[in-house]
């Protein structure tokens, strides 16, 4: 039985109760297709208790999906048994901060709307320590240096051999405002200046006087898993992350993302705006 399943974990639960609720099916009806108990159906489909290959297969013929490619996502997921960097961090730091790395080093892509601050994976460590020590309540100067280390770590995903796809839609408002000072302010400019030359990274910048635009309002995270069904959206919330994964609401995300990127400037013209504010600092 597991203490503290992972968000990955409880994605392939959810995943799973959503499946036989579609079936029309009870947890009863569920287990007696198994052989195994109830109880053990609602371990599964509460993410305390693993699940086979061999099970999760039979579950799914039983619930007569036939979407092979989720099926077989499902299964790697549940069968993975990776301990990445951040298992460093256990007990360090809320899981919620674990539960993002994990998601980011099995995503595809990530497409970043940002209004207040940079995005994460493009902060330095002195906007991040920034960002950190501002908290309420205040944090101690061991946690925040645990997130900042953390931050930086999480770039990995963006710097390694094969990174992830990551673009980023930046308002303006988040790329004025002086967590520090403006010598911090100009490194951090400069920073995404540098970031958004590499293939993989697209940086898009929202103007403050972009006419009746009111999208840009909400910052969002939008992970790609191995199939659309499995994507993520990562929202801030004030006692941390909060997850998004119902197709409904995927949709969503994914349709208010392409309408902000496209009222964004394009990346040359993103760039020259970065410039210029470089320039005023």
């Amino acid at each position: 039985m597991r203490r503290e399943p992972t968000a990955r974990q409880m994605r392939v639960a959810t995943e799973l109760r959503r499946l036989r609720e579609a079936a029309d099916l009870n947890a009863r009806q569920a287990a007696a297709l198994l052989g195994v108990s109830p109880a053990q159906i609602t371990h599964i489909e509460s993410g305390l208790a693993g699940v086979s290959e061999t099970r999760l297969r039979r579950l799914a013929s039983h619930y007569s999906c036939t979407d092979d490619a989720f099926i077989d996502a499902l299964v790697a997921m549940a069968i993975d048994r990776t301990r990445g960097w951040w298992e460093e961090y256990r007990g360090l730091l809320p899981a919620s901060f674990l539960d993002l790395s994990e998601l980011e080093h099995h995503s595809r892509s990530q497409a970043n709307v940002a209004v207040l601050f940079v995005p994460g994976l493009l902060q330095t460590e002195e906007y991040a320590r920034a960002v950190f020590s501002n908290r309420i309540p205040e944090l101690s100067s061991d946690d925040i240096e645990l997130r900042v280390q953390h931050r930086k770590a999480r770039r990995v995903v963006i710097e390694r051999v094969a990174p992830i796809g990551f673009e980023a839609v930046i308002h303006e408002a988040a790329l004025r405002i002086r967590v520090s000072d403006r010598a911090a302010s100009r490194v951090q400019l400069t920073r995404i200046l540098d970031l958004s030359e590499a293939d993989h990274i697209s940086v898009r910048v929202i103007p403050l006087d972009l006419d009746g635009f009111s999208r840009g309002g909400s910052t969002m995270h939008y992970l790609s898993g191995p199939v659309p069904r499995l994507d993520t959206v990562v929202r801030d919330a004030p006692h941390g992350a909060a997850l998004v994964d119902s197709e409904a609401q995927l949709a969503e995300y994914r349709a208010r993302f392409h309408k902000v990127e496209a009222a964004s400037l394009d990346p040359h013209r993103s760039r020259d705006f970065i410039h210029r504010l470089v320039k005023e600092l």
